[in-house]
């Protein structure tokens, strides 16, 4: 059996690719490349592809999951079902895409000198270790295997933990919320200041110390600005290139945007402007990303870090003391689902919580979803949330799904498919542990040959969004019964929901706030 679509890139009202869209396109081009070893300049270098390699391939990009599984209802027959996703492109529209691969730090030029033009031919690129870590969360969740992507992904090269940011699924746009600026601040700045001990260090344009992505942006210990001293400070293109090099930013005018919400929020602030760029870009007046331009981090900024020990803070003693311990995990877990259902909330209420509404509120709060998908990660078990939120993106686009197009019910079906292929068929790169009758049923549907005409097909489509459903309502109870209670006991955790609780507290008026002692985001002790 074999379901082919043709995919146009989603486009954001900005003009620019979704970008999960974008990163599935570039990892399905790096898969096509050979990734060989070049001689460039004297010199060799490994995994690295040339610029019309690249362009030709883009012309006609093929992506194929294949799924092999008995028959549910003869176990000696094998059933096969491929997905092929096909990808045509001007050669001119490749070179603009393999330019946005480019200025997304995606990829590089292999001898390490810059360009500011991706060009038609004759130049050696290599991937960057974001663009190696997008390409392994891509090879992971769709089965690749092939022996020169293995190798890529096995080398020292794929060193980066990047920052992966929460995104809106219908406009693709950043959280701004005050809590996930806090969360991407405290991975920006680092757990230990990163100073270097001469501004010549701290400004120069290497980003090898983001190699790794936990390692924070480059501070000089010290900056001479006309008669005054200026401790630790960066300038606004070291914040840049952390931003592009460390998270799943997509272009520069994103990592502009996280950094106003620093300046926003009190975090950093501007010791030194860039007046010349601020005279040419005057949208730039708040943060210019320039060597010119210099920044500090303000006191608050590194008590949200945990560089230095946390204020002791009281108002007032009507409601007692909250501490970060203890049953201040209940309370501030209960503000942040009340936040996130947006039930209403009293000075006396006392709601019953349970894993279920924790799991909730973690999905519906950006800040809380994003370090829960960092500690699935580092437990192994990162496919059930992604299955989850898949399956809710999938169902926006059912019911959405526009049948006066031609290609709308294929297309979306390919996208079942490709799900199935994941994490639900037997033996799938991401297989989730669900029960064996829904399994069976699954394995019944998705085997059956797919309809010629499109009623039908909507029809089977229909069928399978309810299977989804199933599956994704047990994977919720899954994660609310296993993974939530871990989540929860951990510093991460207990330290942002405990700020979204005192956010809630001082929003509405509520006293009876009063924490003190150590509280450390990276890795420190809680007390």
């Amino acid at each position: 059996m074999h379901q082919t679509s043709s995919r146009l890139l989603r486009m954001t009202d900005d003009d620019r690719p979704f970008t999960r869209d974008f990163k599935d396109l570039f990892s399905t081009l790096m898969v096509s490349l050979p990734l060989s070893t070049h001689r460039f300049r004297f010199k060799t270098y490994q995994f690295t592809f040339a610029s019309e390699e690249a362009i030709n391939n883009l012309g006609s990009l093929k992506f194929s999951q294949s799924n092999r599984m008995p028959d549910p209802k003869d176990s000696s027959r094998i059933v096969t079902t491929t997905t092929t996703t096909t990808f045509s492109m001007a050669k001119e529209m490749a070179r603009s895409v393999c330019q946005r691969f480019m200025d997304a730090r995606f990829i590089e030029l292999a001898d390490g000198k810059t360009i500011q033009q991706f060009p038609l031919k004759g130049c050696l690129w290599q991937l960057t270790p974001k663009g190696i870590h997008i390409l392994e969360r891509f090879c992971q969740r769709n089965g690749i295997q092939q022996d020169h992507v293995l190798k890529l992904l096995n080398s020292p090269f794929n060193t980066m933990r990047l920052v992966i940011l929460e995104r809106d699924l219908t406009t693709d746009k950043l959280s701004h919320d005050k809590t996930t600026t806090e969360v991407i601040f405290r991975r920006f700045v680092g757990p230990t200041p990163n100073i270097k001990n001469s501004v010549a260090v701290s400004d120069n344009d290497s980003v090898s110390d983001y190699q790794d992505g936990q390692t924070g942006v480059k501070l000089a210990e010290n900056r001479k600005i006309c008669d005054r001293l200026i401790k630790m400070s960066f300038t606004g293109k070291c914040a840049v290139d952390w931003l592009l090099d460390c998270c799943t930013t997509v272009e520069r005018s994103e990592t502009h945007e996280i950094v106003n919400l620093f300046l926003h929020y009190g975090l950093v602030q501007s010791v030194l402007e860039d007046k010349v760029y601020i005279q040419s870009n005057p949208k730039g007046k708040d943060f210019q990303p320039t060597k010119n331009a210099v920044y500090v981090i303000t006191e608050k900024g590194q008590r949200i870090a945990g560089w230095i020990e946390p204020e002791r803070t009281s108002v007032g003693d009507r409601n007692g003391d909250i501490n970060i311990s203890g049953n201040s995990n209940s309370r501030a877990t209960s503000a942040v689902r009340n936040r996130g259902s947006g039930s209403p909330r009293g000075h006396h209420q006392d709601q019953r919580e349970t894993n279920t509404t924790r799991l909730q509120a973690i999905l519906n709060d950006a800040a809380l979803r994003l370090l829960y998908r960092e500690f699935l990660r580092e437990t192994v078990c990162e496919e059930n949330l992604t299955f989850y939120l898949d399956v809710a993106e999938f169902n926006k686009n059912f019911k959405a799904i526009d049948l006066s197009k031609p290609d709308a019910v294929r297309e979306t079906l390919a996208a079942a498919y490709g799900l199935y292929n994941a994490f639900l068929a037997p033996g799938s790169p991401c297989e989730l542990n669900i029960d064996h009758p829904l399994r069976q049923d699954m394995a019944s549907r998705m085997t059956r040959a797919v309809a010629r005409d499109d009623t039908s097909m909507y029809t089977s489509l229909k069928e399978v969004a309810g299977l989804f459903d199933r599956a994704q309502q047990q994977v919720f109870k899954l994660m609310a019964g296993d993974s939530v209670p871990k989540f929860i006991r951990t510093h991460k955790y207990i330290e942002v929901a405990g700020d979204i609780l005192d956010d809630e507290r001082l929003a509405s008026g509520q006293s009876g706030l009063h924490r003190s002692g150590s509280r450390r985001y990276n890795g420190g002790e809680t007390r």
